[in-house]
């Protein structure tokens, strides 16, 4: 379990041209139902997406609400207190992602491009064009889509139900990535629809989430092929703040002796 834990990634490259098993995904899905939840309300309920038709509408969307985040301002306004450009800067922060690897013709504009002021940069390189591409063929190229839907009973975002619900999803989600990683296996969130209500209604309408589940969160998962190629724009995010940056003993500020 530690080895899992400290080995768990995201993964940011394309997955094995390999149809994820039948026996792998009742493990996910077995592994999945063993997560805590409060009164054991299990409120989740998952959609495994193979059909390549669905799977391709998915990352057309996700391609396109990505362009569309950085087109617009709202990628960077969100996200640019995360980008660290070497790492130095990772080692003095330890958090965020290290964006190490670019096209040449872009590493002198780096920090000018990941910055809210980058708009004309971004529109002379088709970097959101660049970061959209991949973004599509990422998730169009998966072999298997995994959504978590909560079931509204218990998903009342004014109620502590709602809250949670979001607790127990969030230990689903850290038992599938352990569990894939244990089985070489990777996942990634598709997060970039769920910032723009109407790419997310798009792919609850292909999903075919009833109205009573809110869809919560899809991921793409496959077999990890170290052999793959990494994305053209792509980062890394191994750094973690040290035991007494991040533990108080007693008090919140209180360090332990």
């Amino acid at each position: 379990m530690f080895e899992a834990i400290l080995n768990r990634k995201t993964t940011n490259t394309a997955f094995a041209k390999k149809r994820v098993s039948r026996e792998d995904i009742e493990i996910l899905v077995k592994m999945a139902s063993h997560s805590p939840s409060h009164f054991n309300s299990q409120p989740w309920r998952f959609v495994i997406v193979q059909d390549q038709q669905a799977i391709d509408k998915i990352g057309k969307i996700a391609g396109d609400a990505m362009v569309q985040l950085m087109d617009d301002g709202r990628f960077w306004k969100q996200y640019r207190k995360y980008f660290r450009f070497s790492e130095e800067e990772m080692e003095k922060s330890k958090d965020g992602i290290h964006i190490d690897h670019l096209p040449s013709f872009l590493k002198p504009f780096a920090k000018s491009i990941f910055s809210e002021a980058g708009g004309k940069i971004i529109s002379t390189f088709k970097v959101s064009r660049i970061l959209g591409n991949d973004e599509e063929k990422l998730v169009a190229t998966s072999p298997m889509l995994f959504a978590i839907a909560l079931t509204k009973d218990e998903y009342k975002k004014e109620e502590l139900s709602g809250f949670y619900s979001v607790i127990s999803m969030g230990a689903v989600i850290q038992t599938l990535w352990l569990v894939t990683t244990s089985m070489g296996m990777g996942m990634q969130f598709v997060s970039t629809p769920g910032e723009i209500p109407e790419k997310w209604n798009e792919i609850i309408s292909i999903l075919g989430i009833p109205d009573d589940y809110e869809l919560a969160a899809v991921f793409r998962m496959g077999y990890v092929d170290d052999t793959v190629k990494r994305p053209t724009i792509d980062w890394r995010s191994s750094q973690r703040k040290d035991f007494n940056e991040l533990a108080y003993c007693d008090r919140f500020g209180n360090e332990f002796s």
